[in-house]
């Protein structure tokens, strides 16, 4: 059976945090997969996620999933 990923002390991550492209400036912003609101670019202010009370609707190219430290 594949372990999860953890973090500290020993708890499990709920989520995986992953790191998108704005398609308006190309900036790159890290953004939790689950996040509860909304989540803007912090250059242009284009919605880069959107809530949807489970994995949030990302509305731009994933570059990479973030590794749990």
């Amino acid at each position: 059976m594949a372990r999860r990923p953890t973090g500290a002390y020993g708890l499990t991550m709920a989520g995986t945090f992953v790191t998108v492209v704005c398609p308006d400036c190309e900036n790159e912003q890290v953004v939790f997969e689950k996040a509860a609101t909304a989540v803007a670019c912090e250059v242009c202010g284009h919605t880069l996620a959107t809530p949807t009370g489970g994995k949030a609707t990302i509305e731009s190219d994933v570059v990479e999933t973030v590794e749990a430290r």
